[in-house]
């Protein structure tokens, strides 16, 4: 199963892996066969690529969506994890490469925003190209460095920041095995993102788009406002009711706002499943 914060445990039921079977870091969230625009959506600490499902509901037709599933969870349990930023982005970027060409959009959620951005850059800076857009959920500007250390806490401290978060059944975060299951992945991507420090670089050519819940306590809508610095592109602020899993709180606003931003950014889309 997989919960809002992403402690995913079994196997995905609807989630399809990459066509042909041949990819193991990107799972289709919605088929598209006139898709004119791919969606690359980047999990939070602990989420798997099932976490997207629900909220990719009402995607126009022309968009096809693939969720990235990071090692060490689900289907990739047996994997290690992988502990730094600059892993994450090597091995996205090295699945991308091997991507049949189309116009990109990029969208990651708390970590996964990070991890969406610094993508981008890699990809502009190598030369593959600028994404037409890359929406960022839940995560202050890479440039406001702060001091956090959950990732050094013992079992106990860990799951008390879930709690804190609110994005995870209780029931869950008190079953012992599935806690053994979840564990190792949401320390190694707490230790990826609280070690995380943006290298000095150009900002992005492309669009930010910027979703943030008005009570998250891990940012406020000043820290999210400030990825205005990261782009020579057009920056678009949208604040959501809720906390840090707004998203999963209210998913079908969510899916029709994050629409209507694709819409925006990819221009005319018509054709909602």
């Amino acid at each position: 199963m997989t919960t809002a914060s992403g402690n995913a445990t079994g196997h995905p039921s609807s989630p399809g892996a990459r066509a042909g079977g041949t990819d193991r870091w990107l799972r289709r969230m919605a088929a598209a066969p006139n898709a004119r625009t791919r969606l690359i959506c980047f999990p939070h600490a602990g989420g798997s690529a099932g976490f997207f499902f629900p909220l990719l509901k009402s995607l126009p037709g022309t968009v096809e969506a693939y969720a990235v599933q990071y090692p060490g969870r689900q289907d990739r349990l047996a994997e290690p994890c992988l502990t730094s930023v600059d892993e994450l982005v090597d091995a996205v970027c090295g699945v991308l490469r091997q991507e049949p060409a189309m116009p990109l959009v990029l969208f990651g959620h708390s970590m996964g925003a990070t991890l969406a951005f610094e993508v981008a850059r890699r990809r502009e800076r190598s030369g593959a190209g600028s994404p037409l857009g890359v929406v960022v959920s839940g995560r202050r500007a890479p440039s406001l460095q702060r001091t956090e250390t959950v990732h050094q806490r013992d079992d106990e401290g860990l799951v008390a920041e879930i709690r804190r978060l609110s994005g995870t059944d209780d029931s869950l975060l008190d079953d012992p095995e599935i806690r053994r299951m979840f564990l190792p992945a949401l320390r190694a991507d707490y230790r990826a993102i609280e070690t995380y420090r943006m290298a000095p670089g150009p900002p992005l050519r492309c669009p930010l788009s910027v979703f943030v819940g008005d009570a998250d306590p891990r940012v406020s809508v000043a820290e999210a406002e400030a990825w205005r610095d990261h782009t020579d592109g057009e920056l678009s602020l949208q604040v959501f009711p809720g906390g840090h899993f707004y998203l999963s709180d209210r998913p079908e606003e969510f899916s029709h706002r994050l629409t209507a931003e694709l819409s925006r950014l990819c221009g005319s889309l018509p054709g909602r499943r």
